[in-house]
């Protein structure tokens, strides 16, 4: 059905996301389109904000950690800061939470509604220095927003 690669990363996304209101469905299709887009990426799904911590949603990759206090990890302080974080080498990273030890670097997108918090889009490579490219932040950042307005969130607020 899909052809799916880093250069159709976002036209691919728009594709799962037509037509379909569901968060949880969204954030699964996007979740997969993410892992299986990009090479080099072990992980890449979504942790919600529930009663101040972060708890796992539909994600690709090894099973991860369920709940992320606000105040830890890379989730955390995308979450605290709304705003996205990159991190080069997650071992240089005070409180890294490692739940692959294969992951090297990460990059963590907030999930924003009319600036509140939803979630975030946590993606994790094998390598260090993954996600220094601007242009791929841009069009994680871009996908971010793509699926909270194209999603019915007003059963997760």
């Amino acid at each position: 059905m899909f052809h799916i690669d880093a250069s159709n990363m976002i036209s691919s996304v728009k594709a799962v996301l037509e037509g379909e209101k569901d968060f949880i469905a969204n954030c699964s299709n996007v979740s997969s389109v993410v892992f299986h887009a990009l090479e080099n990426i072990n992980w890449a799904g979504f942790y919600f904000l529930k009663e101040e911590e972060l708890v796992l949603g539909p994600f690709q990759g090894l099973p991860a950690c369920i709940r992320i206090q606000l105040n830890r990890g890379v989730c955390g302080k995308a979450a605290r800061e709304k705003k996205t974080v990159v991190v080069d080498d997650v071992h240089q990273f005070p409180g890294h939470i490692a739940c692959d030890n294969r992951s090297q670097s990460e990059i963590v997108i907030p999930l924003l509604k009319d600036r509140e918090l939803i979630g975030v889009l946590d993606i994790d490579s094998p390598l260090k220095n993954r996600f220094q490219n601007t242009s791929l932040q841009n069009d994680l950042n871009i996908i971010a927003k793509l699926l909270v307005e194209a999603s019915n969130l007003e059963k997760m607020r």
